[in-house]
């Protein structure tokens, strides 16, 4: 079935007659006729009756001719979206994340979009499976690791790995505290596969240090529930809850930090484009999440 046959069809039944709609779709009459034919062959029924020397939709035209207009639409929205990617633009990306960076970075970067910014949506990722990611349709994927060529990427700025306690601890009133003096205390963490834990884990190796006793939550907003609770510190990247106090992780003579990469496709149709929302991101970042604010859930003035 060719599209230019339902345009036919169509027409007839806008225009009201065929020489009408041969005139509006550019073709001769007799090449019309022949299409309606075509169509009516392939599809096993008659869409028109002749009437007083007029032609008239029969029942099975009426019937189909929603869906024949549906499917020009869906055409024309498919000759617009090759359009967009053909000069370079974006009509809508997809963009990937963990699921702690879905919902404290790529979340909050989503609602700032202007109105002809394209249509957004998310998938949520493995921290390290752009590849996977990229096969699941996504256009940009916020990964811990710089990808590699033909893959292009830009650096998010770092995300520190935070203690967060009560205000009633000891420690509600520091700024930091030593991987050691942390590790002598209960604490709450998150599974393996988060990008927060992989770092807490290489930094315990490294020190060859491991905690009084560890208990694993689902997400990070589980283990602050739990932190809030007095069931220890709550070790997360996520944004503060709760009411409790972040402090820097110190090991090694630097913070605890996850590190961020935006990556996209250098052969992408709209490679400048998406480039330029990898550059959006990162200024989004480092304007709105200054370590005061994650930490302690209050901007502080400026």
């Amino acid at each position: 079935m060719e599209i230019r046959t339902l345009t036919s069809f169509v027409a007839v039944v806008d225009a009201g007659t065929v020489s009408a709609a041969a005139e509006r779709v550019r073709v001769t009459q007799p090449a019309l006729s022949r299409q309606l034919r075509q169509l009516e062959r392939e599809l096993g029924v008659d869409l028109f009756e002749r009437v007083a020397g007029r032609l008239v939709l029969s029942a099975a035209g009426r019937s189909l001719l929603p869906l024949a207009r549906d499917v020009l639409a869906s055409a024309e929205t498919l000759r617009t979206a090759a359009r967009v990617q053909a000069e370079g633009g974006l009509d809508r990306v997809t963009i990937a994340a963990p699921a702690t960076t879905l919902a404290d970075v790529v979340s909050p970067f989503l609602a700032s979009l202007r109105d002809d910014d394209p249509t957004p949506s998310v998938v949520e990722t493995a921290a390290l499976d752009v590849d996977d990611a990229m096969r699941r349709g996504a256009d940009l994927v916020v990964t811990t690791r710089r990808p590699r060529r033909p893959l292009r990427s830009a650096a998010l700025p770092e995300l520190p790995v935070w203690a967060y306690v009560r205000a009633d601890h000891a420690w509600a009133d520091r700024s930091s505290v030593g991987l050691a003096e942390l590790l002598e205390h209960d604490v709450v963490t998150v599974p393996p596969t988060f990008a927060a834990r992989q770092v807490l884990d290489t930094a315990v190796e490294r020190e060859q240090r491991w905690p009084a006793s560890l208990v694993e939550a689902s997400s990070g907003t589980v283990a602050q529930a739990l932190a809030a609770a007095g069931r220890g510190v709550a070790v997360v990247s996520d944004d503060v809850r709760y009411g409790l106090r972040g402090l820097r992780v110190r090991s090694g003579g630097a913070d605890l930090a996850v590190r961020l990469f935006v990556a996209w496709s250098s052969t992408h149709p709209a490679e400048a484009s998406l480039a330029a929302l990898a550059e959006r991101l990162r200024t989004f970042v480092v304007a709105a999440y200054p370590d005061e604010t994650r930490a302690t859930g209050v901007t502080p003035a400026r």
